[in-house]
Formats: structure tokens, C-alpha cells, sequence
């Protein structure tokens, strides 16, 4: 079934949070850095940070560049929530030394008893720390793959979102795992929007316009992470899929890459195929509140690159709109 935005804005006066698209969050209002420009709200991911170890120096990140909303991976709100490591010692593809394995184990289980003991209270001070340093923390990234993922650690993501005060949870996930989803979002009343990646040959991961819709056809609550550039690795078009599907879309993920019949793969911004621009301008145009998440993957340090790609998004959107 299909909802327009304003048949969402009736489901949000039975029950749902605000927005879909989350930016309307009385939370949000708090945020003093400002990355809003021409009213499309600019933010990134945590995963675009992955190389830096200590997930404090993310949040420094974000405000050296000037990020005034967050997507929090699950791993740094862990982190900063104080888990323990759950890598222990010896990982690699040779054979573990019985001391190696010995600490994985040890590292496994004191992973495995803090997230047990863990409660919505456990997250609250990570969402404090977020916000005192003037960032909007909007979105968790849970990713719950079918293959491997127990009900007891859906119920911990939701139960992790609701700590952090978040109004959507994120997932790379697979067609199939909708179905498992749809009574933890309903039952907690919380929008979860599907990443789709470029592999199309898959009929159960979300990739196509119709893998999507047969995710968003599972549950109201159920939506799109839109990731423009593997949208547009894929061969499809996000302009399109963003005009379509707009009112179940929880965020955006920027990012250029090439399409596949050009080769496919990361590119530093302006060298892909990805119609970046085009999509900003698109919503500046229509003013839906749809946070556009930047997600570095191509080569090269976060600290240099980052700041290359917001200077990208403000000049994409201080330039003439495009003529829709």
C-alpha cells in the first residue's frame, strides 16, 4: 500500500512520530550547529568516519567540518555508551593460538553481557554527549541481516533506538527481512528505512524499484534508505525514485559512483554517474524535509575528503535550481 505524504501526516497523529522523514522531530530544534542550507538539511553517517578508532574523535569530526546531524552507527553508539571491545585478540584468517582464542572468547562474552545488562537508559547519556556538542542526532544504523540476526538482537536495536531518542532506525538488509521487522516497528512504533545496495541479480536484496515497494507493501512503518549512488550503480534513477516514493523516505545516502555498464565503483565526488546535484536540488525545490546523509566510501582520508563533499552539497544548493 501507498501513503502520500499527507495521509503520513494522518498516520502521525495516530501514532507515529512526527515526520517520516524525521526532521520535523521537536529534538531537532536543539541542534546548534547548523549544516541546513537553502532548507535541505545536510548530515552524515558515523560509517563515513570508520577509519578513526575513538568514536569521541567522530563527534569532533562533525564539528570541525561543521555537521549538524548525525546517523549513528550501532558499533560507535556502543562505544560511546561505553561496551566493552568485542574483538579480542588475534583476528585474522591464520589459526588462532589457544591464548588468542582464549581472548576472543573472553571478548565475546564481556560483549555479549553488556548488551544483555544494557537498557534504554544505557544510550540516553550518549544522545546528551551528541547533542552538547551541537549535533542533531537523528537516525541509528542497525543493520539486521536475515542470515544471522536473532529476535532478541532486533528487539536490542529498537530498544537502542528508543535510548537515543531517534525517530527511524537504518538498515542494509534484504527484502525477505521485512516481513520479520514489521511487528518489532509496529509494536515500537518506529520507521525503519531499508538501504539498498547495486547488487540486482539477488531477488531478496533491495536494489530495484520493486524490491522497495515489496519492503514499504510489509508494514507502514517500513521505508527507504535511499543510497543514491548504489541506486544509480544499479541503473536507476533516484530523481525518479525520490519524486515516486518521497513520503517513505527516512534519508538519504550521498555518494558518487559509476554505473555498472560504466565500470561501477566509488568515485570522489563529480567523477561518478550519480546526479548529486540534481537530487539536492530537487528537494530544496519541493522543501521535503528529507535529511541528506553524506557517506564517504571512495580513497582518502575522511578529515580531507569530508569537507570536499559539504562544500559540494552547498554549492549544489546556492546554485539555480534546476527547472522541474
Amino acid at each position: 500500500m501507498r501513503y502520500s505524504r499527507r495521509e503520513f501526516g494522518k498516520l502521525a497523529l495516530a501514532g507515529l512520530p512526527a515526520s517520516w522523514a524525521i526532521a520535523n522531530s521537536p529534538l531537532s530544534a536543539q541542534a546548534s550547529i547548523d549544516s541546513k542550507i537553502n532548507g535541505v538539511q545536510i548530515g552524515a553517517i558515523t560509517y563515513s568516519f570508520r577509519t578513526m578508532p575513538n568514536a569521541e574523535d567522530i563527534i569532533k569530526a562533525y564539528v570541525t567540518i561543521g555537521l549538524g546531524e548525525m546517523e549513528l552507527m550501532s558499533n560507535h553508539a556502543e562505544a560511546l555508551a561505553g561496551a566493552p571491545s568485542s574483538g579480542g585478540g588475534g583476528r585474522g584468517r591464520g589459526t588462532l593460538t589457544p591464548e588468542q582464542e582464549a581472548a576472543r572468547e573472553a571478548a565475546a562474552k564481556a560483549s555479549q553481557e553488556w548488551r544483555m545488562s544494557a537498557t534504554e537508559a544505557t544510550f540516553k547519556p550518549v544522545r546528551q554527549k551528541i547533542e552538547d556538542a551541537g549535533i542533531d542526532l537523528r537516525l541509528l544504523c542497525y543493520n539486521m541481516n536475515v542470515r544471522n540476526t536473532k529476535d532478541d538482537e532486533i528487539e536490542y536495536a529498537f530498544m537502542m533506538a528508543k535510548g537515543l531518542g531517534v525517530s527511524a532506525i537504518s538498515t542494509s538488509t534484504q527484502v525477505s527481512m521485512a516481513k520479520r521487522l514489521a511487528p518489532f516497528a509496529e509494536k515500537h512504533r518506529m520507521l525503519v528505512g531499508f538501504h539498498g545496495h547495486a547488487n540486482v541479480t539477488n531477488p531478496d536484496e533491495v536494489a530495484t524499484p520493486e524490491s522497495f515497494e515489496a519492503v514499504m507493501a510489509a508494514s507502514k512503518y517500513l521505508g527507504a534508505n535511499l543510497d543514491i549512488g548504489h541506486y544509480t550503480e544499479a541503473g536507476y534513477d533516484p530523481v525518479a525514485f525520490i519524486k515516486q516514493h518521497h513520503a517513505r523516505i527516512t534519508n538519504l545516502h550521498l555518494k558518487d559512483k559509476k554505473k555498472a555498464t560504466n565500470g561501477g565503483g566509488n568515485t570522489p565526488w563529480g567523477a561518478g554517474d550519480t546526479p548529486i546535484k540534481d537530487v539536492l536540488q530537487l528537494l530544496r525545490k519541493e522543501k521535503w524535509p528529507i535529511p541528506a546523509n553524506i557517506e564517504f566510501e571512495y580513497a582518502g582520508d575522511p578529515l580531507v575528503e569530508m569537507p570536499k563533499c559539504f562544500q559540494f552539497c552547498k554549492e549544489a544548493l546556492t546554485t539555480t535550481p534546476l527547472p522541474w
